[in-house]
């Protein structure tokens, strides 16, 4: 039991970091609390435990480095939220599989955008936070908020396609804005697995204590290494992700 207990603190420390540079980290951690034994909606809801107390620790060691993401993270906020209760009563009448081949085509569009993405003109350095660009965002992040609620798993890529491409923001101030906002959403999510008895809380706050100690770290590590960082490690977890999607999905 005791080796199990390590075993999913280290898988926690892992997808804190993969969470915080990229996304899909739920992608690991889900199937190890369905091994350990929990039913795949335990294994849900435990695994918001984790992902809530990973964006506020994540989101201090943003803070820590200078990034503030107020106004934006609010406003994104509430509107990812409103999507994710909708998608959350979706979740029973949606195909799952469907749902993930879709996701997978997405995240091949965001390597598209990182990798064929013409070096930046002075003019497009300048964050794009109102008015028309504003207000896509916000309509966008309720249907992005619709997917969180339906399955969390890789909703951080999405995240990271409408902040970096509708608002222009660096990869690093995205990465801190889509922390908070998965932060914002996931708490009603805990709030309904919670009264439904959906939540493992050792395992919970095991894993928890593994992704803040990855998130507060890659956080940091994140904000000094820039962009280019970010943006490598990117990549390389949405082509991963986007395999898995496709071709071992049941």
């Amino acid at each position: 039991m005791e080796l199990e207990l390590i075993l999913l603190a280290f898988i926690g420390l892992v997808t804190g970091v993969i969470n915080t540079l990229a996304g899909g980290g739920s992608l690991l951690t889900l199937p190890m609390l369905i091994f350990l034994g929990l039913p795949p909606s335990v294994a849900n809801g435990t695994n918001r435990i984790a992902i809530l107390i990973q964006s506020i620790v994540t989101n201090a060691g943003f803070r820590s480095k200078g990034i503030n993401t107020y106004p934006f993270s609010i406003y994104f906020g509430i509107s990812a939220t409103l999507g994710a209760i909708l998608g959350a009563q979706l979740a029973i009448e949606i195909d799952g599989a469907l749902f993930n081949k879709i996701l997978a085509i997405i995240m091949v569009i965001v390597v598209a955008y990182l990798v064929l993405n013409r070096k930046a003109k002075l003019e497009d350095v300048i964050e794009r936070v109102s008015g028309k660009h504003l207000w896509t965002s916000i309509i966008l992040f309720f249907f992005v908020g619709i997917y969180g609620g339906f399955i969390q798993a890789g909703v951080g890529f999405l995240m990271l396609l409408v902040l970096s491409g509708v608002n222009r923001f660096s990869l690093v101030k995205s990465n801190a804005l889509k922390i908070v906002i998965t932060g914002i959403y996931t708490v009603f999510a805990v709030i309904i697995f919670m009264v439904n008895d959906k939540i493992n809380w050792e395992y919970g706050l095991i894993l928890a204590f593994g992704n803040a100690v990855g998130g507060w770290f890659a956080s940091r590590w994140s904000v000094s290494k820039g962009d280019g960082l970010v943006k490598i490690f990117l990549i390389v977890m949405v082509i991963i992700m986007a395999i898995k999607l496709w071709f071992f999905t049941d």
